[in-house]
């Protein structure tokens, strides 16, 4: 009789701007470069960046066109740089986190007061950005799940093929940076980013044996809750095998300050292609039928 367990793989990609969505891709290409296919896994789970990600890998769209995507010069592109106060946003964030302790759904409610009152582009403006980003306008069979939260209840929803939401829609509301882009209107509910929850949502994975991780904000960019590290130590607890990927010095660079700033795609594409590359190894060692 053959007890061992079935092994179920869990690809988690986290939020981090534009820079995130092409460092993301740069890391599964450099592993695609060494045969190792990681858009195999039984559920792909996004946030913010990470839900681009995963709805442009679930389409089915090959990995050398997605990568070569990130090379599009910004002004034939869709993509459009966005100016913000960094300082007015950290402040909305700190006031919020003042008023509600360690409440992290009062603290997300908070924001989401924030993100809708905040002057953005329309709606329809943002959408036609990320309609831009996506092959594939719908779902597809692959178990993919994408998070966003309700501005106004401060819970997440999460969003599958099955939640007869469109996915351009999906996609825009985890993307929905509160203060930069607008919430996106949903059966009547605003939503906003999922990282409002977590980074990666990583505890969504739970129950499934191997866990890889990506996360482009790197360790400590969780402004509520459990972050990644947390999240990886909990699903260790359960019986999961976990890698977290975070940018290494290089990919940090590349990233840079600002990673919704279009520019940097490119830097951060190569940068995580050489990443993935140099980690072939140990997410083999992860991904193995072992």
């Amino acid at each position: 009789m053959n007890s061992r367990r079935t092994i179920t793989r869990a690809l988690v990609l986290g939020g981090g701007g534009v820079a995130g969505v092409a460092w993301e891709l740069g890391i599964l290409t450099g592993l695609f470069d060494t045969d190792l296919d990681v858009r195999n896994a039984d559920i792909i789970i996004g946030t913010s960046a990470g839900s681009v990600v995963g709805a442009q890998i679930a389409s089915g769209t090959d990995l050398a066109s997605l990568f070569a995507s990130q090379f599009t010069p910004v002004e034939q592109s869709k993509e459009r740089t966005v100016k913000f106060d960094t300082t007015q946003m950290m402040e909305a964030f700190g006031q919020a986190a003042a008023k509600t302790g360690s409440d992290p759904k009062a603290f997300r409610v908070q924001i989401g007061a924030y993100a809708l009152s905040a002057p953005t582009v329309s709606e329809a403006e943002r959408r036609v950005i990320i309609e831009s980003r996506l092959p594939v306008h719908r779902w597809s069979e692959r178990h993919l799940l994408i998070i966003a939260v309700d501005t106004e209840t401060g819970e997440e929803y999460i969003i599958d093929r099955k939640s007869g939401v469109s996915l351009v829609d999906a996609v825009a509301a985890s993307c929905a940076v509160p203060g930069i882009w607008p919430p996106v209107t949903i059966a009547g509910h605003r939503y906003m980013d999922g990282g409002m929850r977590s980074t990666t949502n990583a505890d969504l994975a739970k129950g499934h044996s191997r866990v890889l991780i990506l996360n482009p904000m790197g360790a400590g960019a969780n402004f509520f809750g459990a972050g990644p590290a947390a999240e990886a130590a909990a699903l260790e607890h359960e019986g999961s095998q976990v890698l977290v990927i975070e940018p290494d010095a290089a990919s940090t660079t590349a990233i840079g300050l600002n990673p919704l700033d279009p520019a940097t795609r490119e830097p951060s594409a190569l940068a995580g292609r050489a990443q993935g590359r140099e980690l072939a190894a140990s997410v083999a060692a992860l991904w193995s039928n072992e």
